[in-house]
């Protein structure tokens, strides 16, 4: 098992509740309530739950894309009061400019960012280090229409790492993509991520998904959320060696943890679906 430095955490949730209010009714909903939780710095968090139980919403808070109604979140320390160049957001859509190439679109941080634009000869060296990264060779001149739902994604990977942000927060990013793209795409974000590497070089990583099985093969930790408000009910330690090999998902460890993690949300999943 792969042991975390217990120093300061990177991201610190205290007593985080979220309220919605209806805009019709005025009526007051509570979607989370009570989150404590403490990010490893060079962690890879996974957070699993049924649909409804706040996971995205915590994404946005950690953002700062949205305010909590109570509680604090904080980043190195500082209060989160909305977003900053050292977070890089991922979205399921991929969220890319549609009239841009796939180089503009990843240029479009380093070129543009408040106060610390990069130089034409700095921006070309840092896009071209990430479409290597991602392996986008050959399609630097493509616009998104063009690419694959899996090249977006590297895509949308590569723009965000551009910006060099310290945590990244990515929200479902292979959900619309086949089975053996997402296969795919998860061995090489372990890669992106530097699995194989120290781990003080690695970035913090929160990535929200349904599939156990993606948070099992990715995570050291899942968060494990309840419904009704958004609750965490467990926070599992994910005991497995890296690197992650693929044989490893038929493993009697990875079958363990997973079916685990499906006893804790199977009720509030089922009672989600037939919502739905």
């Amino acid at each position: 098992m792969e042991t975390l430095n217990d120093a300061a955490p990177k991201l610190r949730l205290r007593g985080v509740r979220k309220e919605f209010v209806l805009p019709r009714t005025g009526e007051r909903t509570v979607a989370l309530e009570e989150i404590d939780l403490d990010v490893k710095r060079g962690e890879f968090l996974c957070i699993v739950g049924p649909s409804g139980c706040g996971k995205t919403t915590i994404l946005n808070m950690i953002a700062g894309l949205t305010a909590p109604t109570g509680g604090s979140l904080e980043i190195d320390g500082k209060p989160i009061d909305g977003p900053g160049a050292e977070r890089g957001v991922v979205f399921q859509d991929y969220a890319l400019f549609p009239w841009k190439t796939v180089w503009e679109n990843i240029e479009f941080g380093p070129r543009y960012r408040k106060g610390s634009a990069l130089a034409k000869s700095q921006r070309d060296e840092r896009v071209r280090h990430f479409i290597d990264l991602v392996a986008l060779n050959g399609a630097e001149n493509k616009y998104p229409y063009e690419l694959s739902g899996g090249m977006r994604q590297r895509c949308a990977f590569a723009r965000a790492l551009a910006n060099d942000p310290d945590v990244l927060l990515m929200d479902e990013p292979f959900a619309a993509l086949d089975a053996q793209t997402r296969v795919i795409l998860q061995e090489e974000l372990l890669r992106i991520w530097g699995e194989t590497g120290a781990r003080d070089e690695r970035r913090t990583v929160v990535f929200i998904t349904h599939g156990i099985d993606e948070a099992v093969f990715l995570a050291n930790r899942i968060v494990v959320m309840g419904s009704h408000p958004g609750r965490i009910r467990e926070i599992k330690t994910v005991d497995l060696p890296r690197p992650r090999k693929p044989e490893m998902r038929a493993s009697a460890a990875f079958q363990e943890l997973v079916e685990h993690i499906w006893q804790l949300i199977r009720d509030e999943a089922y009672a989600a679906t037939v919502k739905a």
